[in-house]
């Protein structure tokens, strides 16, 4: 069975992470992803890499309905200039395809930033390193295993 698990999936299983590994048809939007999964816009956490230099990234997970507050990010990490690798950089420095990047199994283990509003949904769905595959996980689970740090750095998308 752990051999037709995707690669995030794996590591998450390999880091102890107690999750309910759940696979869709591909959805073409975060609505149709939460759907698909039964689950509440919120809580589906998208990873989101970001470059803070050459050659170093974050990972920020951000719930469904909300996007990086690039202000709050840059006052927490520090930095006055932040940017977005492309699909191709992206790929390369995770692994992952764009849709499908997880902290888990990620090339390079870069810190993780989770969005204080996951501590609020209880379970939450992040992806398994392949398109409509997700791990379903109590949150706390997810940013203690991950040893996430947890700031308010989102804002809701009609913002």
């Amino acid at each position: 069975m752990e051999a037709d698990l995707p690669s995030g999936a794996r590591a998450a299983t390999a880091m102890g992470l107690d999750f309910v590994l759940v696979r869709t048809e591909r959805p073409s939007s975060a609505d149709e992803s939460a759907r698909l999964q039964g689950i509440r816009l919120e809580q589906l956490l998208r990873t989101i890499v970001v470059r803070r230099g050459e050659g170093d990234y974050v990972f920020v997970l951000v719930p469904g309905g909300r996007q990086i507050d690039w202000p709050k990010l840059r006052a927490h990490l520090g930095t006055r200039r932040l940017s977005l690798p492309d699909r191709e950089e992206a790929r390369v420095v995770t692994g992952y395809e764009r849709g499908a990047i997880t902290p888990f199994g990620s090339r390079t283990a870069w810190p993780v930033v989770a969005d204080a509003g996951i501590r609020s949904v209880g379970r939450v769905a992040i992806g398994a390193g392949a398109h409509g595959v997700n791990l379903h996980v109590a949150g706390k689970d997810l940013i203690r295993t991950l040893g996430a740090r947890v700031v308010d750095v989102t804002r809701p998308d009609d913002a």
